[in-house]
């Protein structure tokens, strides 16, 4: 599976933000655990609703640029879904259970 460059440095970016690991493959890319984000390009944007599904704790699609964080923020604008910036800062609030973050 291609992996996107960007996708990789936002993913490291944030997950050395919140102290842990990058984790590449087909489900959630950092998990912590108050929280589980999935990192996502514009043309991979509507892969994240899938890979957060079944989580009871906040969850979060941050995105690689601008362009992509408008869009994320109208799609995932009444979802529990939150929404994070390329720098891992939060957007949008995730409404779903624990309300702790993990910094």
């Amino acid at each position: 599976m291609f992996e996107n460059r960007s996708k990789k440095i936002t993913a490291n970016r944030i997950a050395s933000k919140f102290k842990t690991n990058y984790i590449p493959g087909p489900g959630p890319d950092i998990k912590c655990s108050k929280a589980i984000i999935v990192v996502e390009t514009e043309e991979t944007l509507s892969e994240a609703t899938r890979k957060l599904s079944g989580y009871r704790v906040p969850v979060y699609v941050a995105v690689t640029n601008n362009k992509s964080l408008f869009s994320a923020i109208e799609k995932y604008a009444h979802t529990t879904i939150g929404v994070m910036d390329s720098q891992g800062d939060i957007v949008k609030e995730s409404t779903r259970r624990k309300k702790d973050k993990c910094v």
